[in-house]
């Protein structure tokens, strides 16, 4: 007598697709950031774009280091990849707000539609 294992690796086969498919990935900005509280922050589906600014104001993008000069092409680049996405800034509570205006406006530049800020809600 001989068991047939085909249909038991198309079974497996079926369910490791499954969980592929219905993972959902989480995008992190690659470094430390402590972002501020805000007692109106809301989770934000769906974004794609995620630029963070640490505490001594460098720029990252794609766990890279960027300059505030290529903030623009970085988000084109993007946007031309998935002209649907939003960029949020994760700003760290201590860089500087003159450097956060000038990412949020190279985004704007670049043709995105939709740029938020990062915030937390507060610990309660």
């Amino acid at each position: 007598m001989e068991i047939n294992m085909a249909p038991l690796i198309d079974m497996i086969f079926i369910l490791l697709i499954f969980f592929l498919v219905t993972t959902s990935f989480v995008k992190e900005t690659g470094v430390d950031i402590n972002p501020p509280v805000a007692k109106m922050a809301s989770v934000k589906k769906n974004a794609t774009i995620l630029i963070a600014v640490t505490a001594d104001n460098r720029i990252f993008m794609d766990n890279r280091e960027i300059d505030l000069r290529a903030v623009e092409a970085n988000v084109e680049r993007a946007l031309a990849e998935n002209p649907d996405s939003s960029v949020i800034i994760v700003a760290d509570r201590k860089s500087e707000t003159g450097v956060v205006i000038s990412v949020m406006d190279n985004c704007k530049l670049a043709g995105a539609k939709k740029v938020a800020l990062a915030a937390r809600p507060p610990s309660r």
